[in-house]
């Protein structure tokens, strides 16, 4: 049984179709990253697995649950998500952005939420910041709470929407060495990103997606090396001639 599946998702606003008639299917451990022009509904298709974006006609299952039949809070403990402009509390440590949610939504007590949160800020290579309050953080920093964040609540699904766009060039090396290090221990990652190295290096399975429809899926060898389709042609040349 596959641990995600669009069955004709359709989103429309105004009716705009913004994802049209999308159907595919992830395994466990699998790591699938979405690309595409501007506009073409990718961060929508992320917003809709967790339900920030409700769909208009077909189904999302999770592992053989439709997420319409689960409750939403449940859902989310279930799926992590990581956001490209982080949404960290700004009153709040990078430890303390990271207990809230345990005690809130896990009950967990405050040692207990204290001592996981320290693990995964350890995990992401930030042992030394647990103290440190987001304007005190570098953008990477910033998005490596936010991944640590999404983790600890141990999650079945990650969910990264273009989590390197708010980041100088610089620090986009520290976000995606921990993707990859995520997507070698096994994580199951839906990832939309630019990012064409992490994509080549990382992803199980790449996918265009333009005007809300899949233009074309595959591995990612097949696709930058022998596309079936002009556009996957033309918009993975483009991405990659801005990388060089």
């Amino acid at each position: 049984m596959s641990l995600l599946e669009f069955e004709h998702v359709e989103k429309s606003y105004e009716e705009e179709d913004v994802l049209h008639d999308v159907s595919f299917a992830m395994d466990r451990g699998d790591v699938e990253v979405i690309v595409g022009p501007s506009g073409a509904g990718k961060s929508t298709l992320l917003r809709c697995v967790n339900r920030l974006t409700e769909i208009d006609g077909g189904r999302i299952v999770l592992d053989g649950d439709p997420i319409h039949d689960l409750d939403v809070n449940d859902l989310r403990r279930r799926v992590g998500m990581v956001f490209q402009d982080f949404n960290l509390f700004a009153h709040r440590t990078a430890r303390g952005n990271i207990t809230l949610g345990l005690e809130e939504v896990l009950e967990l007590d405050h040692e207990t939420a204290v001592e996981r949160a320290d693990a995964y800020l350890g995990q992401v290579g930030l042992s030394d910041q647990v103290d440190s309050y987001p304007a005190e953080l570098s953008g990477g920093q910033k998005q490596r709470v936010g991944i640590a964040r999404a983790l600890v609540m141990e999650p079945e699904l990650m969910l990264f929407d273009e989590p390197t766009s708010a980041l100088d060039p610089e620090l986009v090396g520290e976000v995606l060495d921990v993707m990859a290090d995520l997507a070698a221990e096994g994580m199951t990652m839906l990832s939309v990103t630019h990012e064409m190295g992490f994509a080549r290096s990382a992803a199980d399975t790449l996918t265009v997606l333009e005007d809300g429809q899949i233009v074309e899926c595959g591995r990612p060898e097949h696709l930058f090396e022998t596309p079936e389709n002009d556009r996957t042609a033309e918009f993975l040349g483009r991405l990659t001639d801005l990388e060089q």
